[in-house]
């Protein structure tokens, strides 16, 4: 009778532990919005979170009284705009001067860029964080743990113009956007200017802003099976001076107000107009940059275009010297060059105020 082999032991000690799963491939959010197999979002899109707000009166400048030749006209505009960016950091611009017809023209050539194949679109998620022209995904991929439910594209528009190459009616459209939406800033930061009793042209000199470096931002919010447990964007603000933002007329843009989330809901042909860091910090606090972030639906898609607006990446910004001198108050807020500023928000997960909170100085106990 033949022998049976011994039986072999299994030793779990010795055993060789399974490789970990590849991660998924990044794709956009657009092209897995769009996956017929999409039933719910997945988990690494899950921010479980309250996504309700709250419907107030949000604040209206009107910006052709910010110039207007009337003393008494112009003095109440200015004081609309102090109030709106001290007790809202947000304020709806009418009367802007953009021209309808441009603003549609701007939102339908981000559609066509969006709807462009892959191949055609510039390098999905490059490295450098401040490339001129960079196409992507969520925030920080390489930071978050949970994606925002959004595609991007930012362009470095000033103080070199850059620009991808398609679609090809998308060049024109920018130049003569840029070229508004500069009027309407420097119109702006002259009332703010005058609103912190500085003279008008104080921080447009301050600022350097004949060197602005300044960033369009297109996002595209998909339709989302699960709108309740996404976001388009988690609450964060901004690192420049002003950002200045129109969207297709779906909603989703929400504003923390007196610790209250509140929907923004556009007057047609507004510009949406919210305080930034390098204000907070020019002000000394004064004008606190706005919290906001972006909430999504499961029936349409929302595009919107934000200008983000800074000084020159070469000003160091801290608190107005004069407006200390005049306050008599010494300075709340460490100075720092803006494009390490921005660099530092950019290569982090976007949280809140998080860099602007590392600035700020602690007075003593």
């Amino acid at each position: 009778m033949t022998a049976s082999p011994p039986l072999l032991r299994h030793n779990s000690a010795a055993a060789t532990p399974l490789p970990p799963p590849p991660p998924p491939i990044l794709t956009c959010v657009k092209k897995l919005a769009e996956s017929p197999e999409l039933n719910s979002i997945p988990s690494n899109y899950a921010y479980n979170t309250e996504t309700t707000g709250s419907n107030e009166s949000i604040p209206t400048v009107d910006l052709s009284l910010l110039t207007s030749q009337n003393p008494n006209l112009k003095s109440k505009a200015i004081k609309d705009l102090e109030i709106a960016c001290q007790d809202w950091g947000f304020f709806m611009v009418v009367n802007h001067g953009i021209p309808e017809e441009l603003m549609k023209g701007m939102l339908e050539v981000v559609n066509e860029f969006f709807d462009l194949s892959e191949e055609e679109k510039p390098e999905f998620q490059p490295k450098n964080v401040l490339e001129p022209i960079r196409y992507g995904t969520s925030f920080n991929t390489e930071k978050e743990k949970v994606f925002c439910w959004r595609d991007f594209l930012k362009v470095f528009v000033h103080p070199q113009f850059h620009c991808p190459n398609k679609p090809e009616s998308l060049r024109g459209l920018l130049t003569e956007y840029c070229e508004r939406s500069r009027e309407v800033v420097t119109k702006l930061l002259k009332g703010i200017s005058e609103t912190l009793g500085l003279e008008e042209t104080e921080m447009e000199n301050a600022f350097n802003m004949s060197s602005s470096l300044r960033i369009f931002i297109a996002n595209l919010y998909p339709r989302c099976p699960n709108p309740d447990s996404a976001l388009g964007m988690p609450p964060h603000s901004d690192h420049g001076l002003l950002t200045l933002v129109i969207q297709n007329g779906v909603g989703g843009l929400q504003i923390q107000h007196k610790g209250v989330w509140v929907n923004v809901n556009a007057i047609p042909n507004s510009i949406l107009v919210n305080t930034a860091d390098q204000l907070e910090i020019f002000s000394n606090g004064k004008y606190k940059s706005v919290l906001h972030r972006v909430v999504v639906n499961n029936e349409k898609t929302r595009i919107s275009i934000a200008m983000a607006n800074g000084p020159s990446g070469d000003t160091v910004v801290g608190p107005a010297p004069k407006l200390l001198e005049k306050r008599g108050c010494v300075s709340s807020y460490a100075p720092m060059k803006y494009k390490d500023y921005i660099l530092s928000q950019q290569s982090n997960q976007l949280k809140c105020k998080s860099i602007l909170e590392q600035l700020q100085i602690q007075e003593d106990d």
